[in-house]
């Protein structure tokens, strides 16, 4: 089980207007509606490669609710049970379920991801191809809290690609709340064979939060990926995580380069066991203890690049699950980060690009030249 963490989930929401023209009124021309924040996208994608997967972080308010119906929508019902919620906020009416989830919303896997959609010229789906994985289980471990989970806002501009972005800041989370995640994740770190740390923190969370949760997955011996910027990544790279996955501008804030390589450098001698940055278009970079490696997608492609490095972290995490190379950790993370751009929906990956950028995506080994 791969266990992710999301302590400011969201609400996504995507619409689609066939042009962006600042000050003038938009038709919208179809809308999806799904649970989101970093570590959920990155579940989804992990269960969409068939890894059983369990999420965990803070929901609270009717957008929370919203998030775990969808959540439940995801179901086998028969999956892993998650811990009951020992928090002293409000209960949800109906208390979540298990789920999994699928791969993309342009060319499904298997069944239709948990949105919900209006688009009256959306084609059929398309059955995808025998070999792709059965999608595995999400569950639902999520803490309960008084405040509302925030929403975000994804406005994709069709006839270009471009995609504008508005995010809420998320619930004020009280002390108690706050120790009941705690409580809920020592919990899971118990069945975790990976644990990815992802995202912002929402108001009343402590700039040391990561820190916190990198030192008990160390504690419990479980390798942790963390995907934050800012000072919660200066604080937490200082706690020694196994890996961290920032983006070129994070990389840059962290360590005051511009150069991927010198900056890569700079987070190890931090604490950061093994570096994997996103470069955009160019691709990734990862500086680990066995070589230095960068990966680019066979062309630039243009689309919605929401999620595109949440799916990189899935690409990069089930690879050091199920022991992949590093250079085939990367291939991955670069194929479904591209493919995720190709998607029409916010943190979403289109399965047939997927499989079709996945051989043709170049790794080069920089480590002589590093």
């Amino acid at each position: 089980m791969i266990l992710t963490v999301t302590l400011n989930t969201a609400l996504d929401l995507t619409y689609g207007v066939p042009e962006l023209v600042p000050h003038a009124s938009h038709r919208v021309s179809d809308i999806s509606e799904r649970p989101g924040g970093k570590g959920l996208n990155v579940a989804r994608v992990l269960a969409a490669l068939g890894h059983e997967t369990v999420v965990t972080g803070f929901a609270g308010g009717a957008t929370g609710a919203v998030l775990r119906e969808l959540l439940a929508d995801l179901s086998p019902r028969d999956s892993i049970s998650a811990p009951a919620d020992v928090t002293s906020g409000p209960e949800p009416e109906s208390a979540p379920v298990p789920g999994s989830a699928t791969a993309s919303a342009s060319v499904p896997a298997t069944a239709p991801a948990p949105t919900r959609t209006t688009d009256a010229s959306a084609p059929a789906p398309v059955s995808a191809p025998v070999s792709a994985p059965a999608p595995a289980p999400i569950t639902d471990a999520l803490v309960t809290v008084a405040g509302n989970t925030r929403r975000t806002i994804a406005v994709v501009a069709r006839a270009t690609g471009d995609t504008t972005q508005l995010n809420e800041p998320g619930p004020l989370v009280s002390a108690d709340e706050w120790s009941a995640l705690l409580a809920r994740y020592e919990e899971l770190l118990a069945g975790a064979d990976a644990v990815a740390l992802c995202g912002s923190l929402p108001p009343g969370i402590h700039v040391g939060a990561y820190a916190e949760l990198v030192r008990s997955a160390r504690a419990a011996g479980v390798p942790v990926l963390l995907d934050t910027g800012g000072e919660p990544l200066r604080r937490g790279i200082a706690a020694r995580p196994d890996l961290i996955k920032p983006n070129a501008d994070e990389l840059a804030q962290l360590t005051g380069s511009r150069d991927p390589l010198r900056a890569s450098r700079d987070a190890r001698r931090r604490g950061a066991h093994a570096v994997v940055a996103s470069l955009g278009p160019e691709g990734m970079l990862a500086l680990t203890p066995d070589g230095v490696w960068q990966a680019s997608p066979p062309a630039k492609v243009l689309g919605n690049p929401t999620g595109a490095g949440d799916s990189a972290v899935a690409g990069v995490l089930s690879g050091l699950v199920e022991g992949l190379s590093w250079p085939e950790r990367l291939r991955r993370a670069v194929a479904l980060s591209t493919a995720t751009v190709l998607s029409p929906t916010a943190g979403d990956f289109d399965r047939a690009a997927y499989e079709e950028l996945l051989p043709r995506v170049g790794v080069e080994d920089h480590t002589t030249a590093a």
